[in-house]
């Protein structure tokens, strides 16, 4: 169990300096779900189930979909009617 907890621990390093140097704002916003799927389950590790339904229904669940909804807001997110508009 000590080597899955140290490659949560590992895994939740990776994605935190994954997104403060990734470019792209919509794998940031992927990669920050993943971080915050990776902290709910060490929440469970240590115990807490109640701050790990949390981190994973605010972290990966609601903030990352107000993430999308703003990036399509200011149009970082191409949608499918602006492509074909694209093609035309």
């Amino acid at each position: 169990m000590d080597i899955f907890r140290l490659l949560m621990l590992v895994t939740l390093v990776i994605c935190a300096i994954a997104v403060s140097l990734t470019k792209n704002l919509l794998s940031s916003i992927i990669v920050y779900m993943a971080y915050s799927l990776v902290m709910s389950v060490i929440w469970i590790l240590l115990e807490s189930p109640d701050l790990a339904i949390t981190e994973a229904a605010v972290g990966a669940g609601v903030t990352s979909v107000l993430f999308f909804v703003t990036l399509k807001k200011i149009h970082a997110i191409q949608g499918e009617s602006s492509d074909e508009q694209a093609q035309q």
